[in-house]
């Protein structure tokens, strides 16, 4: 008769995720408050399911006497002896109850056991799946907008993109599919709250390592980032193998790798740059693509001195400051940028020329090549660290 019960236990185990041998502990201890409702207690009373056929016994413990004063406990002789010739006085005697004389109030009490268990565990089971999901990006359907948030269904659960962790100037459409990056996973009384961003630098690399075999087995390491969601990001890699380009292996063939990530972004620019432990060289490559003439790096102070040709101090500052923001952040270094004509006046910067990255504007012009002016309109401020 008990068939129909192991099924749908493994029903649920499959649908729900719960553990069939935590749900039969359910029904064992919803039988053992049904025994307490009914009896007024149940400290004798024993519960065993078959795990494999669902037949189970609800047995009491009762101590064979001569006088019952307490018939929950105890049992008179002459009806231990109809159960079991052998009883004697002072036997304990295993009685089996029938789960059916239970009252209507116990069984409906036993049965709110069973569901308030499938319930928890139904709660525990989902917070333990998203926590393993925490700090990486996930696919969600948009829902609705909830206020300036956003509920976002991750298919067993909601998530709320809060409006601080939207990029501004992103909107979304019901049914819309977005990645998006596990901020944070809390377990309270109706279920997993789930915290996401599209803000997050991580959501980057995370795409990185999802778009990008190299990065993924960690053959090209993404060492550093830093970004401004919605127009720019900067990251720095390196490569564990000498014959794997890690700059090659992220932008992918005619792009198509870093163009899947920009096409997720909503066309989000993304700088690639090489990864030095040269402070230096990394500063250089960090303000591209602005050529740098000098650099001085104090590891100590972790500042840097910048000279960039004439030409190229607005493309290395970038409009508002965005390009030498992002480089200051990304090498944790506090950067001051001045032009070749500014580095020359000041005697500050006589040993600026200890380290040349680049050619001199004299000399490009020597060999022909045109210098190109980028154009900015706005004051901007020469020194940048990253805040």
């Amino acid at each position: 008769m008990n068939k129909e019960l192991i099924e749908a236990l493994n029903t649920l185990e499959k649908e729900k995720d719960i553990s069939k041998d935590t749900l039969i502990e359910a029904i064992e201890n919803s039988l053992l408050t049904a025994c307490k409702n009914h009896f007024g207690k149940a400290d004798n009373v024993k519960v065993t399911i078959n795990r494999e056929t669902g037949d189970f016994k609800v047995m009491a413990e009762k101590t064979v006497v001569e006088e019952v004063e307490d018939d929950v406990t105890q049992i008179s002789l002459a009806d231990a002896k109809i159960r079991d010739i052998r009883y004697n006085l002072g036997d304990i005697a295993q009685i089996e109850i029938k789960s059916k004389e239970f009252g209507r109030i116990a069984t409906q009490n036993a049965k709110n056991v069973i569901l308030q268990k499938i319930r928890e565990e139904e709660r525990k089971s989902l917070y333990n799946q998203y926590l393993e999901k925490e700090k990486d990006i996930v696919t969600g359907i948009v829902q609705r907008y909830v206020g300036k948030n956003i509920s976002v269904n991750l298919g067993k659960a909601d998530a709320m993109l809060m409006e601080n962790e939207q990029v501004k100037g992103e909107n979304f459409l019901p049914t819309e599919r977005i990645k998006l990056y596990i901020l944070e996973v809390k377990d309270t009384t109706k279920g997993p709250k789930i915290l996401v961003s599209r803000t997050h630098p991580e959501l980057v690399k995370r795409l990185f390592e999802a778009e990008v075999t190299e990065v993924k087995d960690g053959t090209v390491e993404i060492k550093s980032i830093s970004r401004e969601a919605g127009s720019r990001t900067k990251i720095a890699v390196w490569s564990n193998n000498p014959d794997v380009d890690p700059v090659g292996s992220c932008v992918g063939v005619n792009g198509a790798r870093v163009n899947a990530i920009v096409d997720e972004l909503r066309g989000e620019k993304i700088d690639i740059i090489n990864w030095s432990e040269n402070p230096a060289i990394l500063i250089e490559n960090a303000l591209s693509p602005a050529k740098v003439i000098s650099v001085i790096a104090d590891e100590e102070e972790k500042t840097a001195k910048v000279v960039v040709p004439d030409f190229q101090l607005s493309l290395a500052i970038g409009k508002e400051g965005q390009n030498a923001r992002l480089a200051a952040r990304l090498t944790g270094y506090k950067i001051d940028i001045k032009n070749e004509t500014q580095a020359r006046e000041l005697e500050e910067f006589g040993g600026l020329y200890e380290y040349d990255t680049t050619k001199t504007l004299q000399e490009e012009l020597v060999q022909g090549e045109e210098p190109v002016q980028e154009k900015e309109d706005e004051e901007v401020i020469k020194t940048f660290d990253g805040e």
